[in-house]
């Protein structure tokens, strides 16, 4: 679905679905709870790349740059999956792509099958799973959008919040992408280490290229605003299955502005294999300051 236009401010919608959201908190309260009865204790240390806003805070780079730092393997649930994307989903086919070692599917039963692998003592990333206490984590890192912050403040669905910012104290670090517009009123537990992240992104298209630009991620505004020279966009929901029809409109459209079709890697991940020379993507080049690699080092070493 599309990110709700409320998730970001606090509107009378979002007022109105405040009942909603104190139940939802109940009952994920509850459900968390009965969870953590049985948590399983894996052999292998699990870091948890997790976030308490729903989707679109940049999460999939972070999980690739730890993984790739430590030689891990992630565990996820692959969202969406379809045929375009072998079945994985969208996420699961662009780490995988990036040559990392992905498990798909249930994530405790992927872990246990990784434990097996005796000869194996790296750490295992698991991408989200915060608000999961079926697995024990031995380190949680949260990561958040500065220009986004805690959107209106508000849990699901009156606002984008999983569980109440308090929820943060569970984190063993937080990674805070920087935004040029940051959001007011955001700020994280002084006993939490936070470290920040840059993140630019870069187009295959000279800078006087007209662009088209689509997405169908959490929030689209983010990708739009780091191009240059768009002169058309157009925004799908989160994990949109492209249809063939929605590609004749989109190349058509591009064609009659005279303008090059481009994406976010994510959304170039579903698109026809036959079509993925003619529209190219923007890809997203992260950066996490030093101290924080410093910081995680350090951590792994300590759960040894």
């Amino acid at each position: 679905m599309k990110t709700p236009w409320w998730f970001l401010h606090k509107t009378p919608v979002a007022f109105l679905l405040l009942p909603l959201s104190l139940i939802y908190y109940i009952f994920s309260r509850i459900i968390f709870l009965f969870r953590s009865i049985c948590a399983y204790k894996s052999r292998r240390k699990i870091i948890c790349i997790g976030n308490i806003l729903s989707g679109g805070v940049g999460k999939t780079p972070v999980v690739r740059l730890v993984a790739e730092f430590l030689d891990a393997p992630v565990v996820m649930r692959g969202y969406k999956k379809s045929a375009k994307t072998g079945n994985v989903g969208d996420e699961a086919a662009m780490l995988a792509r990036n040559g990392l070692q992905v498990h798909v599917g249930n994530k405790k039963s992927n872990i246990i099958l990784l434990n097996k692998q005796t000869k194996e003592d790296t750490p295992i990333v698991m991408d989200d799973g915060f608000q999961n206490p079926k697995i024990k984590k031995d380190i949680s890192i949260l990561v958040f959008d500065q220009g986004l912050g805690y959107g209106n403040g508000f849990l699901l669905p009156s606002g984008p919040l999983r569980e109440p910012r308090s929820a943060i104290r569970r984190a063993d670090a937080v990674i805070i992408i920087k935004n040029n517009k940051p959001k007011k009123r955001f700020n994280i537990p002084e006993n939490i280490p936070v470290f920040y992240a840059s993140s630019k992104t870069l187009s295959p298209y000279d800078e006087n290229e007209k662009l088209y630009a689509f997405a169908g991620i959490g929030y689209p505004k983010k990708f739009f605003k780091s191009l240059n020279n768009v002169v058309t966009k157009k925004a799908f929901p989160d994990h949109y299955q492209y249809t063939e029809k929605d590609l004749e409109n989109l190349i058509e459209s591009a064609q009659k502005k005279k303008a090059k079709l481009i994406t976010t890697e994510k959304d170039w991940m579903r698109l026809p294999i036959e079509l993925r020379d003619e529209i190219k993507y923007a890809r997203l080049d992260m950066n996490i300051e030093n101290a924080f690699w410093v910081w995680l080092e350090e951590k792994v070493k300590c759960q040894r």
